[in-house]
């Protein structure tokens, strides 16, 4: 995939690149109190309601190879929301920069995936498994609704980062087609 990075801090800050980015989505971002900034990381996910308003609930990601996923059951707003226009934005605090990322969620029914995924959130504490073509656990956070859950994965179309260490910066970077 190739990856065209602009900054658009609007100052005389640098370009925050790319590969440090990339690292910081490949990496687990736990909700355990001091596991981040501020205080822990939060994901935020921004779906669109029926009306055009913005449905924004906080959300549990992992990530396998820098794609985060997360889930949902089939009655909650969001998954809805999905189901009608995929569009969607992931916000995620983390040390070094604050993410965002644009781009479409799509449901995973692929047993293969459901199941590595499943391992990872596994390797994290919820002891999810796999039913069907969803995921079912003793619990899930409450914004995920009852089981069973659908596992989501978003595909990255464009990510921005800004910096919340020195020397700051804001990049935009734009996914492009497999080479």
């Amino acid at each position: 995939m190739s990856v065209t990075q602009r900054n658009i801090s609007g100052y005389d800050l640098p370009v925050i690149e790319w590969e440090r980015v990339r690292r910081t989505l490949a990496t687990d971002h736990t909700q355990a109190p001091g596991t981040g900034g501020p205080n822990r990381h939060t994901c935020w996910l921004t779906t669109t309601n029926p009306d055009g308003t913005s449905h924004v609930r906080p959300v549990g990601t992992v990530q396998i190879d820098g794609v985060l996923y997360f889930n949902s059951g089939p009655a909650t707003r969001k998954s809805r929301n999905i189901a009608t226009d995929p569009q969607c934005v992931l916000s995620i605090a983390a040390l070094r920069f604050d993410l965002v990322v644009e781009g479409r969620a799509e449901r995973i029914t692929d047993s293969s995936e459901l199941n590595t995924v499943v391992a990872a959130f596994r390797r994290h504490g919820w002891p999810a498994d796999v039913d069907g073509d969803a995921l079912t656990a003793e619990y899930s956070a409450p914004s995920a609704g009852p089981p069973p859950w659908w596992l989501f994965r978003i595909n990255q179309e464009t990510v921005y980062a800004f910096g919340t260490e020195e020397p700051g910066g804001a990049t935009k970077y734009e996914m492009g087609q497999h080479d």
